[in-house]
């Protein structure tokens, strides 16, 4: 897809954050913390924390993660999170928007549950004693992988507050795990299952990919059904992307096959999986979460990703105001992204107190940003709630882009709700970036790739 008027694929592009990495830039005036967070609210923010440790890197991932860590390499990442943490709230502290709140946590990565229990122990200190967070009073979500998920470490997390964990299975076949380079055995993935619920963790999330190479309708149900043997309260289905710089992005070979487009078989499995989830009882909360109804909150009642700020802490970890995303360098590439970290380790506390990489946000972005994030969930927008932060309704500021999306069948016809169909909603990936403004797309257009 190129414009909001004409779609080549339901695939462009998986929008979690806007703008993307990618259309940031080095600031050159490295801007203070301090004056970027003056005058914004700070009674409901999210914390970040970004740990960039895998024991494996899967073949379609392009987080910013590197594998394993040399001797000290974990305890002196630890080091420097503190440092910028100290920096952070200090910057935070010294500011005129109020008192500081958070109002969610989240530990990601990368795998947080590389770290020993011990390490992880540190992490939630420096996330509360560090940050301020109280990690026991809001909802603290963690990511984990099956071979990470030990007793000790799920142990640690239930005790410090921990609401949500995310475990990322992407396949219950064992073939197709190996496929996507993610090897792991069906009786370790349900070993960790088990610990899980056995910690007591009130909400389980189970990631699944479909679109994998070799997958058909048949074993994609084998795996939603042994997720389901669990009743996770919440599932996410992601469909396989084969980005640059990844381990399958280096394929020679096409995933799609001779036989079918991998547009179609990935919308075909995309169906079946949606039907599949609804037909058991989950509700569907976006393309990709499903949740079962009457499941403990996973979020906070009071933060808002599209009016409320984020603090991110660690070298891949973003941080926005209303007026500047920003984070430090971004890169896929494994030595780069060792170089980064490296860097990072070797920062003094004086360097967190600066933004260096970043995009300033406009009012037309900050309107992209907010209809991006809501249309995409499946109980939509209330347009008044839109006209009442932007002095206008979407339809005025984004006429093209609503008109195409309606030819397509893809908008309900309720007047104060603007929400996706079905439909509308199967094709979130072609929906979201048809809404990037031409600045953001010709600064991804330009990035070097690293």
């Amino acid at each position: 897809m190129t414009t909001g008027n004409d779609t080549a694929t339901p695939y462009e592009s998986y929008v979690y954050a806007y703008p993307h990495k990618t259309a940031y830039r080095r600031l050159p005036e490295r801007p203070a913390l301090r004056g970027l967070w003056a005058d914004q609210p700070k009674d409901a923010l999210s914390l970040y924390l970004h740990v960039p440790f895998c024991e494996v890197r899967c073949g379609f991932c392009n987080l910013f993660t590197r594998i394993g860590a040399p001797e000290g390499l974990t305890t002196a990442y630890l080091d420097a999170l503190e440092r910028q943490a100290g920096a952070v709230r200090e910057a935070l502290d010294g500011t005129d928007g109020g008192p500081v709140r958070f109002a969610a946590a989240a530990f990601g990565g990368g795998t947080p549950t590389f770290l020993t229990a011990s390490e992880l122990e540190r992490l939630c200190d420096i996330a509360e004693k560090g940050a301020g967070a109280d990690l026991r009073a809001v909802p603290l979500s963690v990511e984990a992988s099956p071979a990470t998920t030990t007793a000790d470490r799920l142990a640690v997390l239930a005790d410090r507050g921990a609401t949500r964990l995310s475990l990322g299975v992407q396949s219950f076949v064992p073939e197709e795990a190996r496929t996507a380079v993610r090897p792991q055995k069906r009786a370790d993935v349900e070993a960790a299952l088990s610990r899980v619920r056995d910690a007591g963790i009130p909400v389980l999330n189970i990631d699944l990919i479909y679109g994998i190479d070799g997958q058909t309708e048949d074993s994609w149900r084998y795996s939603l059904d042994a997720a389901l043997a669990w009743r996770p309260e919440e599932l996410y289905l992601y469909p396989l992307y084969v980005r640059p710089l990844t381990a399958l992005g280096r394929r020679p070979d096409d995933p799609a096959g001779p036989a079918e487009s991998w547009d179609g078989r990935r919308l075909r499995l995309y169906r079946a999986g949606r039907n599949h989830l609804l037909a058991a009882g989950y509700e569907q909360v976006s393309m990709r979460m499903f949740r079962l109804p009457g499941a403990p909150a996973a979020g906070a009642d009071d933060y808002a990703c599209q009016t409320d700020g984020m603090v991110g802490l660690g070298c891949g970890a973003r941080s926005y105001t209303s007026e500047l995303h920003y984070s430090f360098d971004y890169a896929v590439d494994m030595r780069e992204i060792r170089t980064i970290v490296d860097d990072y380790v070797a920062r003094p506390r004086a360097d967190f107190a600066r933004a260096e990489y970043g995009r300033w946000m406009d009012v037309d972005e900050a309107r992209r940003r907010h209809l991006m994030q809501s249309l995409l969930q499946a109980a939509g927008m209330p347009v008044a709630e839109y006209r009442e932060r932007f002095g206008g309704g979407p339809g005025e500021h984004f006429p093209a882009e609503l008109e195409a999306f309606a030819a397509r069948g893809w908008l309900t016809e309720d007047p104060g709700l603007l929400r996706l169909t079905p439909e509308g909603l199967a094709h979130s990936d072609a929906v979201g970036p048809a809404l990037f403004s031409a600045e953001v797309r010709a600064a991804m257009a330009a990035y070097a790739r690293k």
